[in-house]
């Protein structure tokens, strides 16, 4: 009887690890800094891909996986003389996707770590974000 009720507790735990472990988020943005791109999906299908700019030489990019925690339509950085960040999903530590009027840098790094885009697109993935939950969203930074 002892045996069957630790048996039973085992393939409980699995079968809850497991559903845990597998529910895949529904909106993902991969940030490629080798390819200065951003691939989003959503429930497995790419919708977009956009060029970015990403850190350029001197400061980094933080490569790893993360969920959204904060967001706002209009940031200003406190760190870098008060720089607008429209549509700012942050990710990391203050490392964020945003809007940018730097559009000729875009697919180029140039940034101080945070993931740079045309503030259209930012405003696409903010939105995103919104409707679908910074928990079941993920960023990636690869590369």
């Amino acid at each position: 009887m002892k045996r069957a009720l630790l048996f039973a507790a085992a393939l409980a735990a699995a079968i809850v690890g497991s559903v845990a472990s597998g529910s895949a988020a529904a909106l993902v943005a991969t940030v490629d800094v080798g390819n200065q791109k951003m691939t989003v999906t959503r429930h497995g299908q790419v919708i977009y891909e956009w060029d970015v700019s990403t850190a350029r030489r001197g400061y980094i990019t933080p490569r790893g996986e993360w969920r959204p925690y904060r967001q706002h339509v209009m940031w200003r950085s406190r760190k870098y003389d008060n720089a607008p960040m429209p549509y700012a999903v942050f990710y990391h530590a203050g490392y964020a996707i945003h809007g940018t009027t730097a559009v000729g840098r875009l697919g180029t790094p140039a940034s101080h770590g945070c993931v740079r885009l045309m503030t259209s697109n930012a405003k696409i993935f903010h939105d995103l974000v919104k409707e679908i939950g910074p928990g079941n969203t993920r960023v990636v930074v690869i590369n």
